[in-house]
């Protein structure tokens, strides 16, 4: 008879380089927990890293296309810089500050 499988989870093999598994089974006896326990930490660890990457390199995409057409004095512009200098404003006569 099949064992069960927890929703959500699947029995797989892995084959590891032998230093990786050595820290992963240093890591589970240490927490005592079992090695399956920490290689499904490990993975989706790597798993939100990769899609932060992902997310990130798409923001920078976006960003580019929607400057792209854009020259420096225009870039400036959106950014607020003036170009040219501004004057002091003096007082009108008879007012003080």
């Amino acid at each position: 008879m099949p064992r069960s499988v927890t929703p959500g989870k699947r029995r797989t093999t892995l084959t590891l380089p032998a230093d990786s598994l050595l820290q992963v089974q240093k890591i589970a006896r240490t927490r005592h927990v079992n090695l399956s326990t920490v290689i499904a930490e490990v993975v989706s660890a790597g798993l939100e890293i990769e899609n932060v990457r992902q997310r990130s390199q798409q923001i920078l995409a976006n960003y580019r296309t929607a400057f792209d057409g854009f020259s420096d004095l225009d870039l400036m512009l959106i950014d607020g810089i003036v170009m040219e200098p501004v004057t002091a404003r003096l007082p009108a006569k008879g007012r003080s500050r």
